[in-house]
């Protein structure tokens, strides 16, 4: 059984470089093309879990959890989240109603609240006859699987795929689908006893899971990019030289024990598990030119057991957990769902 603290909230986090001329130089250096085209989306629809919720938890709670303030508007974070910042840089409005995350989510069916990933993409299609083909479908989920007791991957890989599958079935043609960093690094894990058992599910999951998108590329019509966005090697280059990225803690959380840290914009975590919207906003930014390429689908051997993504983030980005019933803070800052 996961730790006590922590099955009620799981999240997700994102960081990326506070120095213009350190991203510049890394997104060069991992081979993103300096003038991709953009693609032309028109909108964006969201399915996942707390790092990508703007409010339906809060909305579902009748605005009790996330506690508002400390946590701003409904969001797991100190502002906006990165799904907001990503609708901007696309120049679209970000809406809710084609949000349908929510805090807490695994990659299941259940319908109950929270709603799973499946079920998240049951009530777009029961909703939409067809989906936009121009618009960008994002699709992040899993973490809160393991962290609320799951021992297998097989299962959360298998969502991801029927989620992908579900959506290019009803018209989708881009669709972004995004791996987990260790979970047994997380402040809230790292030093428990779950810490070495996490990180290999999360190895076993982001493996799997991109050996299932690379078999899945070649299974669906070749008009149809999965974007694969893999923060687990990123996170670690942050973790192990914060400094070099603008970052002075990414062990600890900005709340602590009721209390707010002065320098929020330098934490990786806004709490034990949830990031700052500092790093949701860095986070866009660095993985916005994977939406910019369109590479070709790449074949896999069915004797390799790790495959490569076809699109890597060509920058520091970090995704954790995805949870979404916050931890109950000490000293009067609690936060229910």
């Amino acid at each position: 059984m996961l730790i006590k603290n922590l099955l009620m909230a799981t999240a997700g986090v994102a960081i990326a470089l506070g120095v213009c001329g350190a991203r510049i130089a890394l997104v060069t250096a991992l081979g993103f093309p300096n003038k991709a085209s953009a693609q032309n989306f028109d909108e964006i629809y969201v399915f996942g879990d707390s790092l990508s919720d703007v409010g339906n938890v809060f909305q579902a709670t009748r605005e009790e959890s996330p506690s508002s303030p400390p946590y701003f508007k409904g969001r797991y974070s100190n502002g906006p989240v990165w799904v907001e910042y990503l609708a901007s840089k696309l120049r679209l409005t970000s809406n809710p109603n084609t949000n349908f995350a929510y805090g807490g989510a695994t990659t299941d069916d259940s319908r109950d609240m929270p709603p799973g990933l499946l079920a998240q993409i049951k009530s777009f299609t029961t909703t939409h006859s067809s989906a936009n083909p121009k618009a960008l479908y994002i699709v992040w989920a899993g973490s809160n699987d393991y962290l609320k007791g799951a021992i297998d991957s097989t299962a959360p890989i298998n969502n991801l795929a029927i989620a992908v599958k579900s959506l290019s079935a009803a018209g989708a043609k881009n669709i972004v689908v995004v791996n987990l960093p260790d979970l047994g690094k997380l402040p809230g894990t790292r030093t428990t006893q779950h810490s070495a058992s996490l990180n290999v599910l999360t190895k076993k999951h982001n493996s799997g899971l991109a050996a299932s998108l690379n078999s899945l590329r070649q299974q669906l019509n070749s008009d149809i990019k999965i974007t694969y966005l893999d923060v687990n090697s990123l996170y670690n280059q942050v973790t192990n030289n914060p400094k070099k990225f603008g970052f002075t803690n990414v062990t600890n959380a900005c709340i602590s024990r009721a209390k707010i840290c002065n320098n929020p914009n330098e934490y990786l975590f806004w709490d034990s598990i949830h990031p700052t919207t500092a790093a949701h906003k860095l986070f866009v930014e660095l993985a916005l030119p994977a939406l910019k390429s369109t590479p070709e689908p790449r074949a896999v051997s069915s004797s390799q057991t790790t495959v490569e993504p076809t699109v890597a983030v060509g920058a520091i980005v970090v995704g954790a957990v995805g949870g979404g019933l916050i931890l109950k803070l000490s000293q009067g800052m609690k936060n229910k769902s």
